[in-house]
């Protein structure tokens, strides 16, 4: 919670919330391929109630598209549009200004990071 907080001046300054961040994390990482709805989800650990709300709002910001795979019309994939994508270079600078707020290094903070995910996915 405490990080989330620290992120949200900075991330009101692009227009998004912690969870939104999130999600565009997600598709910056996985573009030019495209994740369905159920793939993000659990990739974020995000139930559909929590993250149906969320992509609404972020189509309606013009961040990213949802359309009904031709392959398996059961499967929404999620797209990033140019201004999604155009939103990444904004959003690069993000985790330097994290490791000022929290007086880690680049690399201090990596390792932060990465000991939460491991302990988020032990302790599940």
């Amino acid at each position: 919670k405490r990080m989330a907080k620290m992120y949200a001046p900075l991330l009101s300054e692009l227009g998004l919330t912690y969870p939104q961040y999130l999600v565009m994390l997600a598709l910056w990482q996985k573009s030019p391929e495209l994740l369905t709805v159920k793939q993000l989800g659990k990739l974020l650990e995000l139930d559909s109630g929590t993250l149906s709300p969320l992509l609404k709002r972020m189509i309606a910001n013009g961040l990213i598209n949802k359309a009904r795979s031709e392959s398996d019309e059961r499967a929404v994939l999620i797209a990033l549009t140019n201004k999604g994508h155009t939103l990444k270079e904004a959003a690069s600078q993000i985790p330097l200004k994290m490791c000022e707020k929290t007086y880690l290094t680049e690399d201090e903070f990596t390792q932060l990071t990465g000991l939460l995910d491991k302990l988020i996915k032990t302790t599940q």
